[in-house]
C-alpha cells in the first residue's frame, strides 16, 4: 500500500535520508522543517502519515501534535514521532499528545515500513468512512477531538500465559477499565465476540500463539475492526514486525510501564471511539438519504431502487407484484383553510397509517406532495385491493387532528392499483398503470379504488 508522508524535521539531512528511504519503497513524500510549516502542509494535502520529529526549535513535536490532534482537518491522521529520546517519560508525553506510535533514532528501516505500512492500513478505513460522509454532505457531522473521552472507559480482554501475569497489567492499567484475563486463546476468541473494546496479548509467551489469535481475530468480518495491543519484548523485531503486518493496531515493550500502558490503552479507545461515531454518522447519513423527513417513509430515490429490483423478479418470473398510488383528496383545502403546518401534520397521520394498514415487507414511500406509493412484493391483485380498501375505510372513519385549539378533521384518499408481471413493458409503465388508476380514482367521485387490469393487447380499469 503506497501513500503521502508527510516529514517534519528541522535537519536537512535527516529529510534527505528518511525521503530516500521511503521514496525508494514508492511512497509520495512532501517535507517540512517545522511545527508551523507541518501544520499548515497538513490542512493543504492531507497525508495519509506524518513523521514528525520531537526535537524542534520554537514549536518541538510535542505541541505540534497536539495542534494537528485538535484540529477536525487532521485529527484522523496517524503520527509517528521520530525522536532521539528514549525515556518512557517522552514517550507517555507523546501519546498524550495524541502521536499513535514512535521510532527511536538511529531508524531501523524494517520497524519505519512496518510501522509505515500498519498505519496506512489503518487511516485507509478511517479514509474511506470519511470520504463517504462528505459524499453524503455530512463532514460538518464529524466527531471531533472535542467530542471524545480523555480517557475509558472500555471492556478490556488481556490474553496472559497466567492469571497471576494478567493481575499485573490490570493493576498498572488502575481505575476505569472493565478487565477480564483469559490464559486460553481458544476461550479468548469467544470473549472477544461478547462486546469487547480492546484486546491486549501477550506475545512474549510459548504457552500460547499470540500471532496466531491476532491472525483470527482479523480474518472474522465480525472482528476485523476491533483494536489489537501486543506485548513483546524488546528484542523480538521479527515477532513485532509480523504483529503489525497481520494488523495489530499497536505494540508495547515489556517490561510493560504503567503510564504508557494507560496512555497507549486510551489511545485505541479513543480511536476506537472515533470510528465508532464516524460508522453511526454514515448510517445516519444513508438513512437520510433514502427517508422522507417530514413523514419518516421512503423517499422517491428508494421507491425508484426498489422498483428495480420488483421489476427484475418479475421480469425472470420469481414473483409478481403490485404497486399501489395514493393521494389525500381536496389536500389543497385543508392548505387554504388551516395552512400548511396542519397540511404537514395529517401527512404524518397518512404516514403512520400506511405504515400500520400494511404487511412488514410491503415498502411505503412517500412520492411527493399528498401522494403516496406502496410497493407489495409477492402480492396478487386480489389481497392488493382487499388491503387497500382496509386502508381506505380506516381514513375515511378517522379523526385528524390539526391543532390543539382546533377540532379534529375527517379526510378521504382515492387509490389506484396496478400489477408487476412479466408481461409488463416495464416499471414506469406499471407506475403509470397505477397512476392513469388514481386518475380515474379521482375523477369518478373520489374516496375510491380503482385497479388497472393490464395485458400486453389492452388496459383496463376496474374500480371497486
Amino acid at each position: 500500500m503506497t501513500g503521502r508522508i508527510l516529514i517534519v524535521d528541522d535537519m536537512e539531512p535527516n529529510i534527505r535520508v528518511l525521503t530516500a528511504k521511503l521514496e525508494a519503497e514508492y511512497y509520495q513524500v512532501i517535507c517540512a522543517m517545522n511545527g508551523e510549516d507541518a501544520i499548515e502542509m497538513a490542512r493543504n494535502n492531507s497525508p495519509d502519515l506524518i513523521l514528525l520529529d520531537v526535537m524542534m526549535p520554537v514549536m518541538d513535536g510535542f505541541q505540534t501534535c497536539r495542534r494537528l490532534k485538535n484540529d477536525p482537518l487532521t485529527q484522523h491522521i496517524p503520527v509517528v514521532m521520530v525522536t532521539a529520546l528514549d525515556g518512557q517519560q517522552d514517550r507517555v508525553l507523546g501519546l498524550q499528545a495524541g502521536a499513535d506510535d514512535f521510532l527511536s533514532k538511529p531508524i531501523d528501516d524494517i520497524a519505519l515500513f512496518a510501522r509505515v505500512r500498519s498505519l496506512l492500513r489503518l487511516n485507509a478505513g478511517l479514509e474511506e468512512l470519511r470520504s463517504h460522509l462528505v459524499v453524503n454532505q455530512l463532514a460538518d457531522g464529524l466527531p471531533g477531538a472535542k467530542d471524545l473521552p480523555a480517557e475509558g472507559p472500555g471492556k478490556l480482554l488481556i490474553v496472559e500465559e497466567s492469571q497471576r501475569l494478567g493481575q499485573r497489567i490490570v493493576k498498572k492499567l488502575g481505575a476505569g477499565f472493565d478487565c477480564q484475563i483469559v490464559v486460553d486463546q481458544r476461550q479468548a476468541y469467544d470473549l472477544i465476540g461478547q462486546g469487547v473494546d480492546l484486546v491486549l496479548v501477550n506475545l512474549a509467551t510459548e504457552v500460547f500463539d499470540g500471532l496466531r489469535l491476532c491472525a483470527r481475530i482479523r480474518a472474522d468480518e465480525a472482528t476485523r475492526h476491533l483494536p489489537i495491543l501486543c506485548m513483546v519484548n524488546p528484542e523480538e523485531k521479527d515477532r513485532t514486525i509480523r504483529a503489525l503486518d497481520m494488523g495489530a493496531n499497536d505494540i508495547l515493550e515489556r517490561p510493560v510501564e504503567r503510564h504508557e500502558l494507560r496512555a497507549r490503552v486510551n489511545t485505541l479507545l479513543q480511536r476506537r471511539l472515533y470510528v465508532a461515531k464516524l460508522r453511526d454518522s454514515l448510517d445516519q447519513s444513508l438513512e437520510m438519504a433514502f427517508l422522507d423527513q417530514l413523514t419518516g417513509l421512503y423517499n422517491r430515490r428508494h421507491m425508484e431502487k426498489e422498483l428495480q429490483e420488483i421489476e427484475l423478479r418479475a421480469q425472470t418470473g420469481i414473483e409478481h407484484s403490485v404497486i399501489m398510488m395514493v393521494d389525500i383528496d381536496r389536500f389543497k383545502l385543508v392548505n387554504d383553510t388551516w395552512g400548511h403546518q396542519a397540511g404537514d401534520m395529517i401527512l404524518q397521520q397518512v404516514a403512520s397509517y400506511l405504515i400500520s394498514s400494511f404487511r412488514a415487507i410491503d415498502i411505503v414511500c412517500r412520492f411527493g406532495g399528498e401522494e403516496f406509493v406502496v410497493l407489495m412484493p409477492g402480492a396478487d391483485m386480489l389481497s392488493a385491493q382487499a388491503a387497500a380498501e382496509r386502508f381506505r375505510s380506516r381514513i375515511e372513519q378517522a379523526n385528524f387532528s390539526i391543532g390543539e385549539d382546533i377540532e379534529p378533521i375527517r379526510i378521504t384518499v382515492s387509490c389506484g392499483l396496478a400489477e408487476v408481471s412479466a408481461n409488463k413493458e416495464g416499471i414506469s409503465k406499471s407506475l403509470s398503470h397505477a397512476d392513469a388508476a388514481l386518475y380515474q380514482a379521482k375523477n369518478t367521485g373520489r374516496n375510491r379504488i380503482v385497479a388497472a387490469s393490464v395485458t400486453p393487447h389492452h388496459n383496463s380499469l376496474n374500480e371497486c
